[in-house]
């Protein structure tokens, strides 16, 4: 049980920043396999969809802890947990580039799983409950600067030192020093009150989302949640299909170099880490429920524009387009968790929807290796727009229905 005592405002914001920097963190992983795929799968004479056994294996992990999340903070604290989740991810990360096969990668995928599940939950779910929407959109514009690194980690890696192996211990080493300070501010962490500092800040008796301690099977039979489970499948699925196929399809199949093709495929991280910024400077202007319909149709065209490609640059401003319109969507959709299931629900949710992103992300992107494998690598800018269209007629249908009675 948490000591029922009011974080101090000054380390409210040490946290809030530390939360930040280890999302950048989190994103830094995001394109390694995707630059490196082509290298390692030479290396190791693997076929193009080997891919999805690695996703395969990470998700399952990832799956494990984050649907337990609310559970896990309640036994142990969300201190405690962010110290584990990146000390098994600094592991797993350094684990990797000393692997004797391609079975032990596999392997050491779902401990990676794992550790960043604990992490991606447990600070989503800690800032739904006790910041706003505007810092929860910079939360994930941390991540889009993480995520706009690694290609360009994973590109000075083969090009320096012609291995991909640098650039994953480059990142294990990191999270390493992220376990760090976490370990030292583990105090701070535990300090946190029952009731959450929003609702004490608002003199509002309710219970925060992290206050509830709800059967996750009562959080399960609900149509919000599985309403949930599919948004956050699809989204993720999309995202990670353009972030982890980009620079293979304008490599391989559109006859970009591999340093423009690098450039370009750290150039959507770039442009989805400006729309998070933007969206998080704008938060209080701009209601979510106008947001996000709207960016999804501006995904939507990104999408044609990138499969149209009538010229290399329609093509590229397509997926820049993409980048740019699915920045607030993430975090949008997990600040309104609320407001599809209501707050006795909301804590389970968030670590479900976590496990659904990570799902999603696994899943929709190794169908996409499947399909290039044995169609086209053109099907690749298909299944994105597919996946968007049944992302943004999803959405429609959850405001369209009280999910939250």
């Amino acid at each position: 049980m948490q000591a029922n005592v009011t974080v101090p405002s000054r380390a409210k914001e040490n946290l809030l920043i530390l939360a930040y920097a280890a999302f950048i963190a989190l994103g830094l992983p995001t394109s390694l396999i995707g630059v490196a795929w082509p290298t390692l799968r030479a290396q190791l004479a693997l076929p193009l969809d080997a891919l999805g056994l690695l996703l395969t294996s990470s998700t399952i992990g990832y799956l494990i802890s984050s649907s337990l999340i609310a559970r896990l903070i309640s036994r142990f604290g969300i201190g405690s947990l962010l110290v584990v989740s990146s000390l098994l991810s600094a592991a797993s990360y350094i684990g990797y580039p000393l692997a004797p096969s391609w079975a032990v990668m596999i392997a050491i995928g779902f401990a990676t799983g794992l550790g960043l599940g604990m992490m991606d939950a447990g600070l989503n779910t800690y800032l739904a409950a006790e910041y706003h929407e505007g810092q929860m959109q910079w939360l994930h514009a941390s991540f889009g600067a993480g995520a706009t690194l690694s290609p360009l980690i994973m590109s000075a890696s083969l090009s320096l030192f012609a291995s991909w192996k640098p650039a994953y211990l480059f990142v294990g080493a990191l999270m390493g020093v992220l376990a760090v300070c976490f370990l030292l501010t583990l105090p701070a962490w535990k300090r946190s009150k029952p009731v959450s500092s929003r609702a004490a800040e608002r003199k509002d008796p309710e219970r925060g989302l992290m206050d509830y301690h709800t059967p996750l099977w009562e959080t399960l039979i609900r149509a919000g949640t599985w309403i949930c489970i599919l948004l956050f499948l699809l989204y993720t699925g999309a995202e990670l299909t353009l972030g982890n196929w980009t620079y293979t399809l304008l490599t391989e199949s559109r006859g970009v170099s591999p340093q423009l093709a690098g450039l370009w495929a750290g150039g959507f991280w770039a442009i989805f880490t400006i729309g998070r910024v933007l969206a998080g400077l704008n938060a209080h202007r701009i209601r979510l429920n106008k947001l996000l319909p709207w960016a999804m149709i501006l995904a939507l065209v990104g999408a044609v524009l990138f499969w149209w490609n009538t010229i290399a640059l329609v093509g590229i401003a397509g997926v820049l387009l993409v980048g740019f319109a699915m920045a607030p969507i993430f975090p949008g959709l997990v600040s309104s968790t609320s407001q599809r299931v209501g707050k006795r629900h909301a804590g389970n949710t968030i670590g479900i929807q976590m496990s659904a992103a990570n799902l999603g992300g696994a899943l929709l992107p190794s169908l996409a290796g499947y399909l290039a494998q044995h169609i086209s690598l053109e099907t690749i800018p298909v299944m994105l727009f597919v996946s968007l269209l049944g992302l943004l007629m999803l959405y429609l249908l959850s405001t369209r229905l009280n999910l939250a009675e």
